[in-house]
């Protein structure tokens, strides 16, 4: 199916809807710099909105920040390339959602702090606290390039416009209202941009379909080339993508990002009491699960409008993460303003997940390591400029490494391939600290370092390997049957280079599924904790550290509290008798 004639290009109507958003974004950061300026807790409005933010605005800030443009575009071409077993990780949604309820947020609310990475500070030390920060400002640095390439990519597929040129605009808009209007002006812009995202991702899918013949073609094209897969159970860790690896690797991996990520708990504990908070979450839940189904649809929606002409192999296409804006571009000619809706909808998605990066970053540096070094007490004046000028410098450093981004694989194995290398890490130490009352801060420190090398050679080994060839995943096949002979002539030489690939057998770590890698990270820094720990003795705690730890655990706390007050009491009381006797022989 070659309709390249029929694909129009942004114009005027698509223009005016994309600026529209940005203008909206760009206002609620003024008007939320001007509503908080005169706050006397100029950090508590920065940071946590000073506590008093609604249901709504937070569940809706929550969802954007999960789902970014990498969820748009890259679970498009996931479904497309390599087939439905993805689809299944929203199954691992709700149970991260009641995992997050019961076990983290109570302890994060019970100390009320505004950094999350404080309470490693409480629970061990100083330096575990900055450990666990600095490894959180690795994560997102590593994380916001791929959020701020992935609009621009679809971009520069709707206009042609420099991709870079794109990167810098997104850069600037997002910088802009962050830095203005602090934790209240990014989530009500999430909240206006997840209502695009949901409105650009239905309008595609519900076009899409009708374009195709309806839902039963679309299930039918796809069922017919294999790509319909839920249940596949091979216990094979190397296999890309299986039932185990798609919810139980993606379980830990989700776990990670949203319970003790600062980003997320940041906004949990916006909310004014842990009840509220709770509802966003089960909010959250809902909608993500919505959202990725829509973009796990859209992408079989893709594959039956050009089963029998695939854009990739005649060259249309660069990349596969390409797929979702161009096949936005075929549709463009039937409804005027679907590029604008869809390109602010990516946007959106980009901007929200970098916007939370920028507020969530500059609040981990000022609190846990710019505001210790100061010996007085900091202005509000003083902390707000602080703040907003490291955030402008964060995204700059951003900015400059989306250059990288470009030489990945696709973005959904590499985001969450480089999510893995400090997600398991930064889990792993928050759980040992509130699962485990004798671990100490040797044992933090010395686990949480070996895991975070560990996982980083693996993962920058694997992609490595994938970018040159070393590594092959097994694709869905494709057709170009339906094309031109001018684009079938562009059709040569892929079997070779697919069989060359197939042959390299890297190192088994290389090969093990990238949704195993949180899981890797997570046990190395418990195990290898809890051992140094034992070696150089277990930490103390008193009844009154209960707040460290999970509720999960208080009973066996309190049992054991009980217990060394038994023995105290008893030991008191042999003290007595012994005094009691002694006295009464001195009589005599």
């Amino acid at each position: 199916m070659d309709t390249t004639e029929n694909r129009q290009s942004f114009d005027l109507v698509d223009s005016i809807v994309f600026i529209s958003m940005l203008g909206i974004s760009a206002l609620i950061g003024i008007y939320q710099y001007y509503a908080s300026r005169k706050k006397a807790d100029a950090v508590g409005e920065y940071l946590v909105g000073g506590q008093k933010m609604s249901v709504f605005p937070i569940s809706m800030s929550l969802i954007a920040s999960y789902i970014s443009g990498i969820a748009m575009l890259g679970l498009a071409s996931e479904m497309y390339v390599y087939g439905t077993q993805l689809w299944c990780a929203v199954i691992a949604d709700t149970f991260v959602s009641i995992t997050m309820a019961v076990v983290y947020l109570p302890v994060f609310y019970g100390l009320r702090i505004t950094s999350s990475y404080e309470y490693l500070e409480l629970r061990f030390n100083r330096v575990i606290r900055l450990m666990g920060s600095v490894i959180f400002i690795i994560k997102m640095l590593l994380y916001i390039p791929m959020v701020i390439y992935v609009p621009a990519l679809a971009f520069n597929q709707a206009t042609g416009m420099d991709l870079y040129t794109i990167a810098l605009l997104v850069c600037i808009v997002c910088i802009f209202y962050t830095t203005l209007g602090g934790l209240k002006a990014v989530v009500w812009t999430d909240t206006i941009q997840t209502a695009v995202m949901f409105g650009a991702s239905i309008t595609v899918a519900v076009l899409g379909t009708a374009r195709v013949g309806g839902v039963a073609e679309v299930w039918k094209r796809n069922d017919d080339t294999g790509r319909i897969e839920f249940f596949n159970m091979d216990p094979d860790p190397t296999v890309r993508h299986t039932f185990w690896t798609v919810v139980i690797g993606n379980y830990l991996n989700w776990l990670a990002t949203c319970s003790v990520n600062q980003a997320m708990v940041q906004r949990c504990l916006a909310m004014p009491n842990l009840k509220k908070s709770n509802v966003a979450i089960m909010i959250m839940a809902v909608g993500i699960a919505s959202i990725v189904s829509l973009c796990c649809y859209t992408g079989i929606v893709i594959y039956a409008a050009f089963y029998d002409c695939d854009p990739i192999m005649t060259k249309q296409i660069r990349k596969a993460d390409q797929l979702l804006p161009y096949f936005v571009m075929e549709l463009s000619h039937t409804i005027p303003g679907l590029p604008g809706l869809f390109v602010s909808g990516v946007f959106s998605a980009a901007l929200s997940t970098m916007s939370t990066g920028l507020n969530s970053m500059s609040g981990v540096i000022y609190e846990d390591m710019i505001k210790p070094c100061f010996r007085k007490p900091i202005s509000n004046v003083g902390a707000s400029r602080i703040m907003k000028a490291i955030a402008v410098i964060i995204g700059a450093i951003c900015l400059g490494l989306v250059f990288m981004v470009e030489k990945l694989s696709g973005l959904i194995q590499a985001g969450k391939s480089l999510s893995g290398i400090t997600a398991g890490p930064l889990l792993g130490m928050f759980t040992l600290g509130m699962f485990f009352p004798m671990a100490n801060s040797i044992g933090a420190f010395v686990g949480t370092l070996i895991s975070l090398n560990l996982v980083a050679w693996i993962s920058f080994g694997s992609q490595a390997a994938i970018s040159s060839g070393s590594i092959y995943f097994p694709v869905k096949p494709v057709s170009v049957e339906g094309c031109s002979d001018l684009l079938k002539s562009t059709v040569r030489n892929l079997t070779t280079i697919v069989e060359t690939a197939v042959r390299e057998q890297p190192f088994f770590l290389y090969r093990m599924s990238y949704l195993w890698y949180t899981w890797v990270g997570f046990l190395t820094t418990i195990l290898i904790g809890l051992l140094v720990s034992w070696f150089t003795g277990p930490s103390k705690y008193s009844r009154s550290d209960k707040k460290l730890f999970t509720p999960v655990i208080h009973c066996f706390l309190r049992s054991k509290d009980h217990q060394k007050a038994n023995e105290t009491e008893l030991t008191k009381m042999k003290s007595d008798v012994s005094d009691t006797t002694t006295q009464t022989f001195s009589k005599y």
